[in-house]
């Protein structure tokens, strides 16, 4: 089934400018970019963003590190792209993840863990819809009217 979700390379990724290794590990596996901007994430955003984990003891340390720096938000698509991308994201400690994940490769610790990833279609309609709107997210119809221009 072919599926929408979102990633964003975390601060710490991008500072280590990590961001084209982590990209071009999508699209090595068949997923497509339909959106994507670099952006500072604020409070207002991450707040929406995190807000499951209001209230829990490691809140603050998040959106301390979530709005420390920039990020890069995408949207992914392609054949079961949630499952995929998490599979290719590896666990969340990359002690744990398997050897060959972005995490394995490029994170450091199980917070400053380099990408974040929708874990469901519900969660990747909601995190899409905080930092994209329609207009900006490519769709076939887009490809269509292009390849006819060109």
């Amino acid at each position: 089934m072919k599926e929408k979700t979102l990633v964003l390379i975390k601060p710490d990724a991008f500072s280590m400018h990590y961001s084209g290794d982590i990209i071009k590990h999508y699209e090595n596996e068949g997923l497509k970019i339909v959106a994507m901007k670099l952006m500072k994430m604020d409070e207002r955003i991450a707040s929406k963003h995190y807000a499951e984990h209001f209230g829990r003891p490691y809140y603050k340390d998040l959106m301390g590190f979530m709005t420390s720096g920039p990020i890069i938000a995408i949207v992914l698509e392609g054949e079961n792209a949630i499952a995929n991308v998490r599979r290719i994201n590896g666990k969340t400690n990359p002690a744990m993840a398997d050897e060959g994940t972005i995490r394995k490769l490029y994170a450091t610790n199980g917070t400053r863990n380099a990408v974040h990833a929708s874990d469901s279609p519900e969660s990747a309609a909601r995190e899409i819809s905080i930092f994209f709107n329609a207009s900006e997210i490519l769709d076939e119809e887009y490809e269509v009217i292009m390849e006819e221009i060109l």
